[in-house]
């Protein structure tokens, strides 16, 4: 298959994002078309090899190098290999690690899909941790059939064309082997059902709201995900009807909204503390926000501080997520200069300017360098 799109745009992502943002962007989508859950949508299917090719080559660091600087002519100059429906579900099959019975009849282990859940939470929630109800929709096996597709009151048939295997054999070039596939007739099953279940139209699978309580950790992280074994889908009915076999997984992926006053810079707090001449100048008690208390912390600055200068206030910060230690808080100084001044306040500014001999110089050998290593050493 060859599109004329951007990879990028397919998969809807930066051209910037790791390779593990990629994989998790294809996974979304993979589990948003696949045709397993899409029965007869067209559309659907081609979207899903559509990200499949997509996320062939931007998973692949040298193809993904090639396409950034050649776009797909890089490509196609490039030696490799089309992909055919087989490559694309077995790479399906290789991110969630086997999860289901595929197409064309491979059943490596039975289990089902897995499910992703975005949960979005402060930065309060991820500082102390938070167990937070979510609801969500899967499908399960339905009710009504018991997964087998039938109505109630009747069962499925053995199917006709494959004798009940779900596989049949066609002859591959020159009649010098068999190729083996999914029977077109029952998709694999082994029964056909002549009398539809009503609730789900003979799919053996329903959607169904499901309602959990999910226990986020302290000190998780925006982008990582929280595992909730077995909260996920069961096999597709092809595989296992009755939906007796291992259940995919939840994947709760935690996004943290953005603070009004901290900024998060691994398990350090960052925050911007605004400061006046006054202060810096002759030394103060300033009082810093916190995130662990309602009351602020007490800072000494020093005379003679200048503006941007850091002071780390230790275990105040973020708790590890694997540790008991927590990150600091980053107090940066901010100078902040008013806009207007009363008749007092200029007339002691001039007077203080007429004794003041100290000036920056920006010309001076080395000053920027100095700036610039100040900054990277905090």
């Amino acid at each position: 298959m060859s599109t004329t799109r951007c990879y990028y745009e397919v998969l809807s992502v930066a051209r910037d994002v790791s390779g593990d943002e990629v994989k998790r962007a294809y996974r979304r989508m993979a589990m948003k078309f696949h045709p397993d859950r899409n029965p007869g949508d067209s559309a659907a299917e081609a979207s899903f090899k559509e990200a499949a090719e997509a996320y062939e080559i931007l998973g692949d660091p040298e193809r993904r190098r090639m396409y950034d600087q050649y776009g797909h002519e890089g490509l196609r100059q490039r030696p490799g290999h089309a992909m055919n429906s087989d490559d694309i579900f077995s790479m399906f099959s290789d991110i969630f690690e086997g999860m289901g019975g595929g197409r064309g009849g491979r059943q490596r282990r039975v289990r089902g899909y897995d499910l992703e859940y975005q949960l979005d939470m402060t930065l309060e929630e991820a500082y102390s941790g938070v167990e937070r109800e979510i609801t969500f929709t899967r499908l399960d096996v339905c009710d009504d059939c018991d997964g087998d597709g039938a109505a109630p009151g009747s069962t499925p048939e053995t199917c006709s064309t494959c004798g009940g295997n779900g596989q049949v054999a066609q002859a591959g070039l020159g009649g010098m082997f068999r190729m083996v596939t999914a029977c077109p007739s029952c998709h694999g099953k082994g029964t056909v059902v002549s009398d539809p279940c009503h609730s789900c139209d003979g799919r053996g699978r329903s959607s169904v709201e499901r309602k959990l309580f999910a226990k986020i950790p302290a000190g998780i992280h925006s982008g990582q995900a929280v595992r909730l074994t077995g909260e996920g889908e069961p096999p597709p009915p092809e595989v296992d009807p009755s939906g007796h076999g291992q259940r995919g997984d939840l994947h709760v992926l935690v996004r943290i909204e953005p603070h009004e006053k901290f900024e998060r810079d691994g398990d350090d707090l960052m925050v911007l503390v605004p400061v006046n001449f006054t202060q810096v100048a002759m030394g103060a008690e300033i009082e810093v926000a916190t995130l662990d208390t309602p009351e602020p912390h007490t800072l000494h600055v020093p005379a003679g501080t200048q503006n941007g200068e850091l002071f780390r206030i230790p275990n105040r910060g973020m708790p590890n997520l694997r540790s008991s230690r927590s990150g600091d808080l980053v107090a940066v100084l901010h100078l902040v200069v008013p806009r207007h001044l009363s008749d007092t306040q200029r007339e002691l500014l001039k007077q203080y300017a007429e004794t003041e001999d100290v000036a920056v110089d920006a010309d001076a050998p080395g000053f920027w360098t100095r700036i610039k290593d100040a900054v990277r050493g905090h």
